[in-house]
Formats: C-alpha cells, sequence, structure tokens
C-alpha cells in the first residue's frame, strides 16, 4: 500500500499496545524522528512500563515535539492515542506550529496484540489492555476526519502493516525551489487597463485582446514571471478580464497567485454560498452573471486552486495576500490561510465598523523576505524586511510591482478613483492621513475595505539586531546604497555612547569633502591639491571662501511637546531639539536649550 504524506508533518502512531507501531516507527522513520511515550517513561523513571509515570512522560514526549515543530521538522509520536482527549491533545500541538496532523492507525485484532505482549518481557498487561484500547479506537474511528486529522491510513491486519510505503512530499506551500525571477504585483481589484500598462512597462508581451471568455496571455521574453498577491476582483471596472488574463497567465506558467479575502468570498458566491454583496463583490457578480455557467465553474476552481502563500527561493522569499508571520513560513493550517488572507486582528472594531488589524510587521524579524498586499499605502516601502506593494489602484492610487530579486518598485498610476477609499490613505486625500493610527483593513470575514495608514505605527523601542548587521537603504533618487556590517556597528557604537534620541534625527548633513594630502611641505592638506582636483575634472571657476570657525547646528521645532510626540515618536516631553552635524546634543544644559527652543519657536 503507497501512502503519500507531507515531509513536515506531526505523525500520530495510533493503536493498541501490541499493534506493532514501535516496529513501523523504525522501519519507515528515523530513530530521531520518533517521539516514543515508552522512552519517556524510561528518562523520567527509569522503566518504560511505570505507568505512575505516564503524566510525566508525556509532558518530556510533548515538549520534545513541541520543539521539532517548532523547527519544522517532521516528528512522529508512538504512543497509543487511542483515547479522543490524547488525540486533541496532540492536534492541538500540531494546529500550534502549522503543522499537519497525520494518523497512520493500526486496528488490529486485539488477541493478536495480546500474544504479541506475552513474549514481550514485561509486557505481558493481560488481553483485556489490547482490548480496551481496539474498543476505545473503534469507537472513535469513522470520526478521525471530524477530528480534523488529514491522510488517514488504516491498516486492519499484520499484513497491511507490513505492505506500507511511504513517500514524503514538500507541503503544497513549500516552493523553495523555485527561484523566480518574479515580477510580484500588489492588489489589481478589477484595473485592467492599469495591470496591463504595469505588464508593459514591465516588459511583457501580451495577445491580442479578445472580448468573451476565452482566456488572456501574456509572457516575458526573458522569462521572468508575474506573482499576484491576491484580490484580482471588485471595486475596479473589469474585473472578468482581470480573471481572464490573470488565468491564462497561471494556465501557460507565466504566472503564479496566492489567495486573496475578495478572491475568498468570490468563491463562495461561485460555489452557491450566501455571502454579501458589498464592498465591490456586487459590481464582479454583475460581470460574471452575464457570461456561461461553464466560465464561473473554471473561475471557481482557478481560486479554490489558489495557494494561502508560497515560500520560495530556499525560504528567502515569502508571497501572501495580507503578509504572514516567521513562524507560519512553509506551513498549513487554517489559521495560517487566514492569517494570509485576512491579516491578525485583535476583535475590536473601529470607527468604520471594520476590524482593527494589529501590525504583525512591528514584530517580524524573519530572515525571508515578506512581500504582500491587502492594506493600501501612499507608497511602497521596505520594513523590516517586508514589503506591502498594495497602493490603491482601485482607490485612484497605483498599481505597484517588484521585480525580485533585483528589488526594483515600478508602479503606473490609477486613470482615475474607481472607488472612494473607507479611510485616506493618500497624503491630502479627504484630510490629513495620521501617522500613528492603527491600520485597520479587510475584515476577518472579507467584508470590508479599508486604506491603512500613509506611515507604519512607529514603534516605542528601536532593536539592535536591526540595525547591527548589513544594511541597504532604498533612496528615491538614486537607487539603493549598501552600508557594511562593520560600518553599521561602528555608527551604533558612536550613537548609543553620544547620540541624542535617533527619532529627532530627520535629517544629518553631508561632512566636506577632503582634499588629497599635500604631496610636499608641511601641511598635512593644501589647497594646490584641491585646486588641481577640480581641474582634472575639468572645472572652470573656483570660487574660495574663508571658513568662519563655529559650531554648526540642526535645530528641530514642533508646536508643543505633545506635536513632537505625535509627529516624532519622541516620548521625552521636549518640543524640538538642537543637534550637531553628527547627531550630538548640541547644548550639554537642557534649560538652556529648552529656552532656546521656546525662543525660536
Amino acid at each position: 500500500m503507497k501512502v503519500t504524506i507531507p515531509d513536515f508533518a506531526l505523525v500520530l502512531l495510533v493503536g493498541p499496545t501490541g499493534a506493532g507501531k514501535t516496529q513501523f516507527a523504525r522501519r519507515h522513520f528515523c530513530e530521531t524522528e520518533v517521539v516514543s511515550s515508552d522512552r519517556c517513561r524510561a528518562l523520567v523513571a527509569d522503566d518504560e512500563i511505570d505507568q505512575s509515570a505516564t503524566e510525566d512522560a508525556f509532558a518530556v514526549l510533548e515538549a520534545i515535539a513541541e520543539r521539532r515543530l517548532k523547527r519544522r521538522r517532521l516528528t512522529v509520536i508512538d504512543a497509543t492515542s487511542v483515547q479522543r482527549a490524547d488525540r486533541a491533545r496532540l492536534h492541538a500541538l500540531a494546529r500550534r506550529h502549522h503543522a499537519l496532523p497525520v494518523p497512520f492507525v493500526f486496528d488490529i485484532d486485539p488477541r493478536i496484540c495480546a500474544a504479541r505482549n506475552e513474549t514481550r518481557a514485561g509486557r505481558d498487561f493481560g488481553a483485556h489492555v489490547p482490548h480496551n484500547h481496539a474498543k476505545a479506537l473503534r469507537r472513535d474511528l469513522r470520526h478521525l476526519g471530524k477530528e480534523g486529522f488529514r491522510h488517514i491510513t488504516v491498516m486492519r491486519t499484520p499484513e497491511e502493516v507490513d505492505a506500507v510505503a511511504i513517500t514524503r512530499v514538500p507541503l503544497w506551500t513549500d516552493q523553495r525551489h523555485d527561484h523566480g525571477p518574479f515580477d510580484i504585483i500588489g492588489d489589481v481589484h478589477g484595473c485592467y487597463d492599469e495591470l496591463t500598462a504595469l505588464l508593459e512597462a514591465l516588459g511583457y508581451e501580451r495577445a491580442p485582446y479578445a472580448s468573451g471568455e476565452g482566456l488572456l496571455h501574456a509572457r516575458h521574453p526573458k522569462g521572468r514571471r508575474a506573482f499576484f498577491v491576491g484580490d484580482l476582483t471588485d471595486r475596479g471596472p473589469a474585473n472578468r478580464d482581470c480573471l481572464r488574463l490573470v488565468m491564462g497567465m497561471c494556465a501557460e506558467g507565466q504566472a503564479r497567485c496566492v489567495i486573496g479575502n475578495h478572491d475568498f468570498k468570490l468563491s463562495k458566491w461561485l460555489r452557491g454560498r450566501k455571502v454579501k454583496l458589498d464592498h465591490g463583490l456586487d459590481r464582479t457578480v454583475a460581470e460574471l452573471e452575464s457570461c456561461s455557467p461553464d466560465f464561473r465553474t473554471r473561475v471557481a476552481d482557478f481560486i479554490e486552486g489558489l495557494l494561502s502563500h508560497a515560500w520560495l527561493a530556499d525560504g528567502s522569499l515569502v508571497v501572501a495576500h495580507a503578509g504572514l508571520k516567521e513562524e507560519m513560513h512553509g506551513r498549513g493550517s487554517s489559521a495560517l490561510r487566514s492569517f494570509a488572507m485576512f491579516g491578525e486582528t485583535n476583535g475590536a472594531v473601529d470607527e468604520a465598523g471594520l476590524p482593527v488589524r494589529l501590525d504583525w510587521v512591528r514584530n517580524y524579524r524573519g530572515a525571508a523576505e515578506v512581500v504582500y498586499g491587502h492594506t493600501p499605502v501612499a507608497e511602497a516601502q521596505w520594513r523590516n524586511n517586508t514589503l506591502c506593494i498594495d497602493t490603491g489602484c482601485v482607490f485612484g492610487g497605483a498599481l505597484t510591482a517588484l521585480r525580485w530579486p533585483e528589488h526594483e518598485i515600478l508602479s503606473v498610476p490609477a486613470a482615475r478613483e474607481y472607488a472612494p477609499p473607507l479611510r485616506p490613505f493618500r497624503e491630502g486625500a479627504a484630510g490629513e492621513s495620521k501617522a500613528g493610527d492603527g491600520a485597520a483593513g479587510e475584515g476577518a470575514a472579507g467584508e470590508g475595505a479599508a486604506a491603512g495608514p500613509a506611515l507604519p505605527e512607529r514603534d516605542d523601542i528601536l532593536y539592535f539586531d536591526d540595525f547591527a548587521r548589513k544594511l541597504r537603504i532604498v533612496t528615491r533618487l538614486g537607487g539603493s546604497i549598501t552600508i557594511p556590517q562593520e560600518n553599521a556597528l561602528a555608527a551604533l557604537e558612536i550613537m548609543s555612547r553620544f547620540g541624542i534620541d535617533p527619532r529627532w534625527l530627520i535629517h544629518l548633513p553631508p561632512t566636506m569633502a577632503a582634499p588629497p594630502t599635500a604631496s610636499e611641505g608641511p601641511y598635512l592638506e593644501h589647497p594646490d591639491q584641491a585646486l588641481a582636483w577640480y581641474a582634472r575634472r575639468g572645472g572652470g571657476p573656483v570660487i574660495v571662501e574663508e571658513k568662519h570657525m563655529g559650531s554648526r547646528a540642526l535645530i528641530v521645532v514642533a508646536r508643543d511637546a505633545a506635536c513632537a510626540a505625535k509627529r516624532f515618536g519622541v516620548r521625552d516631553g521636549k518640543a524640538g531639539t538642537i543637534y550637531t552635524r553628527t547627531g550630538r546634543a548640541f547644548f550639554t544644559d537642557a534649560a538652556l536649550e529648552a529656552q532656546v527652543i521656546v525662543r525660536i519657536g
């Protein structure tokens, strides 16, 4: 019997004592992958059959399994697990780590089990023990699926046990073999014209447009592939055409796509389930109702086949509609799928009646770059190794793509505002965007949409590890700048001892460029070398000014301390600050600094 299981799972060997679970584990799994209840009894009581040590043994068993699953290692539990309560505890353990719970059920005749136990030293429990185990198992056997277990394998004879051949396959979200290159595209929401304009700007060649229900196609001459973060429809003017193009590109291997909350809700409608036709779904439904049942079935099948996320490029890249925490990468569970589609909420509702979404990015410190959409932002900016590329095209913003691994961001502006945002996400749009507001967006039921704040909520803590490494700064005009780790560490050392609160440092001026060292004479530097430098580069007239000795100061002034806290995130009670070009306090006397700030203000 050939059995396929995920290469990351919590495998339960379920069955009476004497059913052959331990021999099965030795035959099919590595010794380090198996956590045995008998072995754990021996660890805590020096006796594998000491039933008084069962509680402590299972505490050790679950602790080992917990650590292995946290590290994303396949783990096998060799215990009877015939009681529903025992399985429920292990099922919860698997779900905490987004591992699939996979049972191998040994529904073996208890008489065979009893006969085996009689031949094992110290295992003559009596025939009633395997009989009771088998009775408890058979009572719940047909309900294992309802308990949440997947890939259930039931073996009823020793011959069936011996005939099992196990093949391990990667989880569907584990796409580490795929290295791209990708053009990751933000939420489309039915904006077909902007999508085709962005694809063309990215270098894709499109087949001629044809009306109807046939799939549309586009491909990149250099083999690049588009990667959509979901929310293909709703609110925009051409939802059917967006589906035709994305489905066509995916069918030919020219694109990939993960599921968004709007896609999920559309799928429910397509399958005949009751949903509210709001937040743009009404427009999509109106377009699809004029299509054939066959086309609607194809759309439903396409959406249901979309992954919650993709873990790519040796684990260095994750694409998910609403983002994903590090402990969820390359795993699978209903909670993970919900997070990937809807984000993380705290149960509260904002003034617009939408769930308040938690800022998972604030605490993200994962090695993988996470690219996502879902909550519109004014501009795609890297934050804690994550990038939101939903720049609100359907709300009059732009449609944005990230070229990966080049890390180039490309956008095309929306032709117009197709739907009003429930919350402004661009400066000057229907009022001022407020930095520091919590990001509220599409709720856990996918029933709403709101634009997030123009700037992320500020942390009260700066994390040393975020800066004590090689850094890449993306500038608006000059591309990216790389700061080697040794330079970053040197700057941290200086700033941590002498610098003011970094939140105040909105600008540090460049220093003056020193001329080459003087070639002769008693001077370290001489004007001859500076003038020669200009001459070699074709410079014209050079203006020479006397440098007046004095200190330059940078001054930041706010209306009051509350305004400064709101704008800069500082919590020192000051309405401003004065500092040197190296980021140190200009005045050592805090009272004098306050007087100057008040006067300037």
